[in-house]
């Protein structure tokens, strides 16, 4: 639970210079007499004029950040603002008239954000903006990146934060340079996965049971598709927010570049999908090969050890009339004939590049 309310930098101007002056010298209690009327009507009293000091405006947020807020957090800005907050289970929706509407002059935009990237759970996680009158409020039940360096960034330059649609271009614009910086490190780590499973099996950056590799390859390929994800409703929130007529000119022109930022980072992530796809059959072919080897090893060895076997089942048979039984050299014969029947096979298979 953590609300957070930052507000627009305060601009002196020359008029407000002049504003203050005036209202330094004006005080109250002070006579505001002609010194000609004083003096003609001596002895009458004379009439004081009290001003009043104006007051000034509260001073309205130009960004509202509800991180987990309570039930009485929400009520209290619904009352505030005279909107209905969505409720988490209605920020998980996917249909577009859900997350992307106009309601009485505010906007509710709701995209997924990509969060705990580094991990091997990434996750992605329901942001809702709403952008009604002067003040953009954004929901949210976790802390994504993005909104950690755009609120240390805003408290070291305030004028980030000059208008709300500054600051919902500017969470955006942080969001998809994140999104960009995580496309680039998996493009790099699905580099060096290629590396390992196509290297040589006696090598030192070869996987001998892939096991590593095929974990590696698909947390990498839920990362693409997450981030995917991402980008999608971005793109959807860039086409909602391109129809709207309150944008002014230079906030259409900083969408613009936003959108294309966009589309490009989706046809990287789609280059990723592609090679992450890529990757997990060449693993996957790596390892059956790998198998063939070992059930062509028994094949051989079955072939190899069959005719000796076939001598021994002959002269382990219990018949009674067995010339070679009653033969001196009988015994000798046959273990000679037992070696040499498995090894010319071998000497065969050997030959023809088998083993």
């Amino acid at each position: 639970m953590d609300t957070n309310e930052f507000f627009a930098p305060l601009r002196a101007s020359a008029d407000d210079g002049a504003a203050a002056e005036n209202a330094a010298t004006d005080k109250v209690g002070v006579q505001d007499t002609e010194p000609s009327d004083a003096v003609a009507e001596a002895g009458n009293p004379v009439p004081v004029v009290v001003k009043a000091e104006p007051q000034k405006p509260a001073r309205v947020p130009v960004w509202i950040d509800l991180l987990s807020p309570t039930a009485d957090e929400i009520h209290d800005i619904e009352k505030r603002f005279g909107i209905e907050v969505p409720t988490r289970e209605e920020m998980q929706e996917i249909e577009l008239s859900s997350r992307l509407y106009d309601e009485d002059g505010a906007l509710f935009m709701t995209v997924s954000v990509l969060t705990r990237a580094t991990t091997d759970v990434p996750q992605t996680t329901a942001v809702t903006f709403i952008l009604v009158k002067k003040t953009l409020i954004t929901l949210r039940y976790a802390d994504p990146v993005p909104f950690k360096t755009f609120i240390r960034r805003v408290k070291k330059s305030p004028s980030l934060a000059n208008t709300a649609e500054a600051v919902m271009f500017g969470l955006l614009e942080q969001i998809v340079d994140r999104l960009a910086d995580l496309m680039e490190q998996t493009a790099t780590d699905l580099e060096n996965l290629s590396n390992q499973v196509f290297a040589s099996p006696e090598g030192p950056g070869s996987d001998q049971d892939h096991r590593e590799t095929l974990r590696q390859i698909g947390r990498t390929g839920n990362l693409s598709g997450k981030a995917k994800d991402s980008l999608l409703n971005l793109h959807r929130l860039g086409l909602f927010l391109s129809t709207q007529t309150r944008l002014k000119k230079d906030a259409k022109a900083r969408l613009k570049v936003i959108s294309r930022d966009i589309v490009s980072i989706t046809e990287h992530a789609n280059f990723i999908a592609n090679k992450v796809t890529f990757l997990l059959d060449a693993t996957l072919g790596m390892i059956s090969l790998e198998q063939n080897n070992i059930i062509k090893i028994f094949s051989v060895a079955a072939a190899a050890f069959l005719p000796p076997t076939l001598i021994a089942s002959i002269y382990g048979m219990n018949f009674e009339f067995m010339p070679e039984l009653g033969w001196e050299f009988g015994y000798p014969v046959a273990i000679g004939l037992m070696i040499l029947s498995a090894v010319l096979p071998l000497w065969y298979f050997k030959r023809k590049g088998w083993l």
